[in-house]
């Protein structure tokens, strides 16, 4: 936060090229730097940080700033920022684009998400993640402190679901080929069920199932939007095994919000959801 607000604070006061007075827009500072008008947005709300010391040099430049203890001062802010979240001691862990992607989703107000192959990262219960993770581990020659840290990881991060203090609003669309599809055992998915289940039932939590068997778009991407208090942009976040990309260009979060869109009026209502799970957890016990 105190990066963002010296950042600010300079912006304000810096002189205008045209000779017009001080002060310039958002849109003028990062004119010719790496830095993205709504990436500034952000790091000066600090709910983000600036991934590269690069891009603070360049805002320092645009700015006007050479004094050397003025730099060296914003230097060591700039380091602090980066290790503030409480995911700093796993970044060792984390994807590329991950750890960014976590510093965001739980300032974000809302969460519309779509998850075609796996269960949706805060939903899972720990006995998925780490049955999941298990699964994986041979193929993608992971250790096993890699898998342990990373469920601690998904743990925190479900916090912002279910905490007192403002919850996130989760509205997520699941594959039913998802849902019956079985990491661990029988009974680690009827634990799941139940889960899945107690968190659907919450206010600020809303799930729809998409049927295998009906014939409508689908993404073949998973995908989350994560919507902000205004003025700050709407995101959009994509998981893979390698890394996580985090987009706010406006004709991506277009493109992926008709799709949301698109795939919400098909599921079925959240009212059937669990009615789904119940039936799905009868017929793990029967097969």
């Amino acid at each position: 936060m105190q990066l963002g607000q010296e950042l600010r604070r300079l912006r304000e006061q810096a002189e205008r090229e045209d000779g017009t007075g001080r002060g310039l827009t958002r849109a003028q500072a990062v004119d010719g730097t790496s830095v993205s008008e709504s990436q500034l947005h952000r790091v000066e709300k600090g709910l983000t940080s600036l991934p590269k010391v690069e891009q603070l040099r360049q805002l320092l430049d645009r700015y006007g700033v050479t004094d050397l203890d003025d730099v060296d001062f914003l230097l060591d802010i700039h380091k602090n920022s980066l290790s503030r979240g409480w995911w700093s001691p796993y970044r060792g862990f984390m994807p590329s684009g991950f750890s960014i992607s976590v510093g965001l989703e739980g300032d974000a107000k809302i969460h519309r998400a779509y998850q075609p192959s796996v269960m949706f990262g805060l939903f899972q219960t720990e006995a998925y993640m780490r049955a999941m993770f298990e699964n994986a581990k041979p193929v993608d020659e992971r250790n096993t402190e890699f898998v342990e840290r990373n469920i601690e990881i998904r743990l925190r991060r479900k916090d912002a679901i279910t905490r007192s203090d403002r919850p996130v609003e989760v509205h997520v669309i699941l594959e039913e080929a998802t849902l019956r599809r079985v990491f661990g055992s029988a009974e680690v998915m009827r634990e799941q069920y139940q889960h899945l289940a107690e968190l659907a039932a919450l206010e600020n939590v809303t799930v729809q199932i998409l049927p295998m068997a009906v014939p409508v778009y689908r993404s073949i991407t998973n995908f989350t939007l994560m919507e902000f208090e205004r003025p700050l942009p709407t995101v959009v976040t994509m998981d893979t095994w390698e890394g996580v990309t985090v987009s706010d260009k406006d004709t991506e979060i277009w493109k992926f919000s008709r799709r949301f869109d698109a795939m919400r009026a098909e599921a079925a209502p959240p009212r059937d959801t669990p009615r789904f799970l119940e039936r799905a957890a009868r017929e793990l016990e029967e097969s």
